[in-house]
């Protein structure tokens, strides 16, 4: 092969059509482009082994608590137990802190942003994404929107994950799936009886043949609105019982 066109291919942005993409490096310094994401059939398929990190996932699940935190809760016990920082941005319930801890994360390394506006969720979202001190973003946007997150938004969500180098995940109603993303990688999740089913929509490299069942644990009560947490600020520690927080609208 020409060196020339040897080096075009090992830039993200380029790949071979029957190949994956080299990963990109992000913009601050980290130790590689992607990280694990503790399941072995799905890091097979992903480009690089694993999550990437300065690029936006979308996650798009017909509807909440069919494993969809459970397929994330592997990475994020392993960032978290690292030291380092998740922030989850307009998610629908509070998160129930015993059962993020029995998941192995880290409740001090967790911040929760509960917006009152679309505009304060979105600018939440990309300073989280920009801050080169967070590791990985887990955002819920369309529900703050009117007709959902906006295609100019979501560009606005990949460009800052470049910027700060870390993690996005962002999670979608089902029926986004049709439409177009600048999103690099899509997946879609459905639940199959005990296990969920993962279709990779989206990828840089060829096409995914066929679903991946994942035997993913997810407590009944990852999510559940009787943590009180203040936004910004860590999760109460495991066994706390204060009253419950409603979530603005």
């Amino acid at each position: 092969m020409h060196p020339a066109l040897n080096g075009a291919l090992q830039r993200g942005d380029i790949r071979r059509g029957d190949a994956f993409a080299v990963a990109p490096a992000p913009a601050r310094c980290v130790p590689s482009g992607t990280f694990a994401s503790g399941f072995a059939a799905l890091d097979a398929e992903l480009p690089g082994g694993g999550w990437p990190r300065g690029a936006l996932t979308e996650l798009l699940a017909g509807h909440e608590g069919i494993g969809e935190l459970g397929l994330l809760a592997p990475a994020l016990a392993t960032l978290t137990g690292a030291g380092k920082i998740v922030v989850l941005v307009a998610p629908p319930h509070c998160a129930h802190a015993p059962a993020w801890a029995a998941a192995g994360i880290r409740l001090d390394c967790l911040r929760l942003v509960f917006p009152r506006r679309p505009r304060d969720a979105l600018w939440a979202g990309v300073e989280a994404l920009r801050c080169g001190g967070v590791a990985a973003t887990l955002l819920w946007l369309d529900g703050m929107f009117r007709g959902g997150l906006p295609a100019n938004s979501l560009r606005r969500l990949q460009v800052a994950a470049g910027e700060g180098g870390g993690a996005a995940f962002c999670f979608r109603p089902a029926q986004c799936a049709a439409a177009a993303s600048p999103a690099p990688l899509r997946l879609q999740l459905q639940a199959a009886g005990g296990q969920l089913r993962v279709q990779l929509l989206k990828r840089r490299g060829p096409p995914a043949r066929q679903a991946i069942l994942l035997d993913v644990r997810q407590p009944a009560d990852f999510s559940r609105s009787i943590s009180r947490v203040v936004a910004g600020s860590a999760l109460p520690a495991a066994g706390e019982r204060p009253e419950p927080r409603r979530v603005p609208a």
